[in-house]
């Protein structure tokens, strides 16, 4: 039995409740209409025949669905995962090995994801922001959809150029568009879009696909040059042996790599969403350990790579998925239906795949959490607009990646880098009651200053030139680590210097809200022996911890001096 908890899909069939299965089923066969023209559109984004698209579709979705975590997440080809195949693949792209090199590819992609959740590497997700993914997913959007504009127009575009390079030989050559392709591009498009609005439940791109199959078989179109998907090499996934010569490794690592953790940050980011409404606890090693099986086993059964798929996951939910069982029969209705029905696809027109192609680039700009990512946070939204402008101009899309996570480390250093110094002054007649004053030097009897946040060496010069603003002819200095929540040795140095400062001149120095980590710093950096361990008061002593206590132990000190009673303070 312990076996069962690293095969999800053994704990779901021995513990199931039959009452799930009518759920499971409708939604499978729901997610299986809306999978099959999906699947063959990104096979052509990846720039290989559609069938490598609906293999994918049946292997990763059962193997993923079996050993992932999420009940609902369904797993496949994806726009951005086949956009990131295509720019890998380019340089083996008419070679004797292609395909050879492209299984290479998911096996990798998969043996990186696999060991990533064995590593127990899960959090390493949170790494990539939001923004990075909201920026990355419209940039993709866009080139897909710039991509597939020669498909539309029915244009022959030679190879190797870039998506901006597409977008301009198609419109040089606009004089040579085939009107026919164009037209049933077009036609493709109005029938998803009326049947969206007639119904938002009707499976649109199936529909237009299916009666454009049916316009080229009718009307003889591919005597007007109308280019067809041809015939599938097989209904069921043919066996197939990935590359595995050192130098295919060595040429395809780094790629691998960028498409394992792009496609692992979209498996988790889908999950967690469902999970929110669900109520479903995510484990998102187990999750990385789930789409690395399915890519490790979709290299064996002529599969692209693939990841979590929003769109289908999200059908999966609305519909009543109630368990992972719904994925594994999403994977054997395509099978099913390829059997029976392969003949007739090979009349789908490319045209027909590029109008899906397009609506469904234009869905990945998420225009919600556009506005919402540019109009909330200045960092962000840098982050967001670097990221996209990247993925669109860059020769290559992991250079978005790499801009957005780097723009990112480097706000939030800058932002980190400020030391927050306070100095607070008491209120007339009050107990623990303060008003926060400007870090300005003012003279009192006794200056309060109060040390807040992460003090580290990124915002040691800040905290240094605060700390020597704040400073003044007061008998005493209170200062307070209270709100302090990390403090390294380079900041307690620049502190150091300030109580040394301080002590030459024969003030007083206090420390309080000392916690027992910190105090151990200032005893190992014997801080504390120059303040003396009277002076220290710690922040869970119930007697020394209240400002009111540090503040009377301060100006007993000022009397005793005669100097008059400190109007300035900290907070409790």
């Amino acid at each position: 039995m312990k076996f069962i908890k690293y095969i999800p899909i053994l704990d779901t069939l021995v513990n199931y409740d039959k009452k799930n299965f009518r759920f499971d089923l409708m939604a499978a066969l729901t997610v299986a209409v809306v999978a099959l023209p999906q699947t063959m559109a990104y096979a052509m984004i990846a720039g290989v025949h559609p069938a490598y698209g609906l293999y994918a579709g049946i292997v990763l979705t059962i193997i993923a669905s079996s050993f992932g975590s999420s009940h609902q997440l369904a797993t496949g080809p994806t726009n951005a995962i086949c956009l990131l195949i295509a720019a890998y693949m380019l340089p083996f792209a008419g070679t004797d090995n292609f395909f050879a090199n492209l299984f290479l590819l998911t096996f990798l992609v998969g043996a990186i994801q696999l060991a990533m959740g064995l590593l127990r590497l899960g959090s390493l997700v949170n790494y990539v922001s939001h923004a990075v993914i909201v920026g990355f997913t419209a940039g993709a959007g866009i080139i897909i959809a710039m991509g597939q504009l020669n498909n539309l127009l029915g244009v022959k575009l030679p190879s190797g150029l870039s998506s901006i390079g597409k977008v301009v030989t198609s419109f040089q050559s606009i004089g040579q568009m085939n009107y026919y392709a164009f037209g049933v591009g077009m036609f493709t498009i109005a029938v998803v879009l009326i049947s969206k609005r007639i119904n938002k439940n009707l499976p649109g791109a199936l529909l237009g696909v299916i009666f454009s199959v049916i316009l080229v078989m009718i009307l003889d179109l591919e005597k007007y040059a109308v280019k067809v998907v041809g015939e599938i090499p097989s209904a069921i996934p043919p066996l197939s042996m990935p590359n595995f010569s050192l130098s295919a490794i060595s040429d395809l690592g780094a790629g691998a790599a960028v498409i394992a953790i792009i496609g692992l940050v979209e498996a988790v980011a889908i999950s967690k969403a469902i999970a929110s409404k669900t109520h479903q606890k995510i484990d998102p090693n187990q999750e990385f350990i789930g789409q690395g099986m399915a890519n490790l086993g979709g290299s064996f059964f002529s599969s692209i790579a693939g990841s979590g798929s929003f769109t289908r996951s999200a059908i999966t939910y609305q519909n009543g998925g109630k368990t992972r069982l719904t994925g594994v029969l999403v994977g054997l209705i395509i099978l099913v239906v390829l059997i029976f029905l392969a003949p007739f696809a090979r009349y789908i027109p490319n045209a027909s795949l590029a109008g899906v192609i397009m609506l469904v680039a234009y869905s990945m700009i998420d225009k919600k959490a556009l506005k919402k990512v540019l109009t909330t946070n200045r960092n962000d939204a840098i982050v967001l607009l670097v990221t996209m402008l990247t993925t669109i101009f860059a020769r290559h899309l992991e250079q978005a990646i790499y801009a957005g996570v780097a723009i990112s480390l480097l706000l939030y250093l800058k932002d980190s880098g400020v030391a927050s110094v306070k100095t607070l002054e008491s209120i007339r007649g009050s107990e623990g009651r303060f008003v926060e004053q400007s870090v300005n030097g003012q003279n009192t009897s006794v200056s309060v200053i109060q040390l807040e946040g992460n003090l580290y060496f990124g915002s040691s010069a800040d905290l240094e030139r605060k700390l020597s603003d704040s400073y003044s002819d007061s008998k005493v200095f209170l200062i307070r680590f209270a709100g302090v929540s990390i403090v390294d040795i380079t900041a307690l140095e620049v502190i150091e210097s300030f109580i040394n400062r301080a002590l030459e001149e024969d003030k007083r120095v206090i420390l309080s809200g000392v916690t027992p980590k910190i105090l151990k710093m200032l005893n190992k950096m014997h801080i504390a022996d120059h303040v003396g361990i009277d002076n220290i008061f710690m922040d869970e002593d119930e007697v020394f911890a209240t400002s009111g206590k540090d503040l009377d132990v301060a100006n007993s000190f000022v009397k005793n001096s005669s100097y008059k009673t400190a109007e300035r303070t900290i907070q409790a």
